[in-house]
C-alpha cells in the first residue's frame, strides 16, 4: 500500500437494487450491506491505512419510506451494541458525523459511548456518516465562525480555510484521498464536498452488497497509479 493513502470514503451504493434482482425486500440488501462493510473495514485495517468514512445514511434518506426507514434505524441500533464490538478491539477510534438531533435519543446515546470508549484508540479512525449533509455541515460551520466573531473571540481576518475546517465534523481527520462509490452511479449526493476538493474517485458498477475486498485492493492498487497534482503542474 502507497504510504501516501491516509483516508479513503466510501458512498455505499446499490442495496436496495441487489435486493430487488434477488426478489428480496430492500431490507435484505440493507443487511447485507452492513456485513460487507464489517469486511472492508477489517480489510483495510489490516493494510494499516489510517482513516475509512462510510456514507451510512443521509439527511434526504429520510424521506424514504417509513418502514424502511425504521427498518435502517433497527439495522443501526443492533450494528451500535454488537458488530461495532470486533471493531473496537481492533483499536479503532469511532466517529460519527451527522445531525444527531434528527436520531432518536437511545441512539444518539450509544454513539455518544462508542466514541467516548474510543477515543484513545490510535490505530485507525473509523468515520460514520450518519443523518449527513455536507450542505447543512457547512452551512453549520459557518454559523459557528458567525457566532465566534460576533462573541468577539475572533476576527473576521482570522477566518481562512483551516479554521474554517476546524469547525467542520471531521475536524481533525485528514481530507479523503480516495472516494470509491459502488452501483455504477456517478454523482457525490451530497457528500463531504468541502473535504473532497483533491480527492481522486472511483466509481464501481458494482453493487455495494457485492463489493469485495478483492475488489478493494485492486482500486487502491489503480489508485497508486495516479499522479496526484494538487492543481499543481
Amino acid at each position: 500500500m502507497s504510504a501516501k493513502l491516509k483516508h479513503i470514503a466510501f458512498i455505499m451504493d446499490g442495496n436496495g437494487r441487489w435486493a430487488t434482482k434477488r426478489g428480496l425486500p430492500r431490507s435484505a440488501g440493507h443487511k447485507k450491506g452492513a456485513e460487507v462493510l464489517q469486511e472492508i473495514v477489517k480489510t483495510a485495517a489490516d493494510m494499516e491505512i489510517p482513516c475509512l468514512t462510510f456514507y451510512a445514511f443521509s439527511t434526504e434518506n429520510w424521506h424514504r419510506d417509513k418502514a424502511e426507514v425504521d427498518y435502517l434505524m433497527n439495522l443501526l441500533r443492533q450494528y451500535l451494541h454488537s458488530e461495532l464490538k470486533e471493531i473496537k478491539e481492533r483499536g479503532a477510534r469511532i466517529r460519527f458525523i451527522g445531525e444527531r438531533d434528527m436520531l432518536d435519543s437511545d441512539i444518539v446515546a450509544q454513539m455518544n459511548n462508542i466514541e467516548a470508549e474510543t477515543a484513545a484508540n490510535e490505530k485507525f479512525t473509523l468515520c460514520i456518516a450518519l443523518s449527513y449533509g455536507s450542505r447543512a455541515e457547512i452551512v453549520h460551520a459557518a454559523k459557528m465562525m458567525a457566532a465566534s466573531v460576533a462573541s468577539g473571540k475572533i476576527q473576521i481576518s482570522d477566518i481562512n480555510e483551516n479554521t474554517f475546517a476546524s469547525q467542520l465534523y471531521t475536524a481533525g481527520i485528514p481530507d479523503p484521498d480516495l472516494v470509491i462509490r459502488t452501483s455504477g452511479e456517478q454523482r457525490i449526493s451530497n457528500y463531504l464536498l468541502w473535504q473532497i476538493a483533491y480527492s481522486e474517485f472511483y466509481f464501481s458498477k458494482t453493487l455495494w452488497p457485492d463489493f469485495s475486498a478483492k475488489e478493494f485492493k485492486e482500486i487502491i492498487d489503480d489508485f497508486n497509479t495516479r499522479e496526484r497534482r494538487y492543481g499543481k503542474l
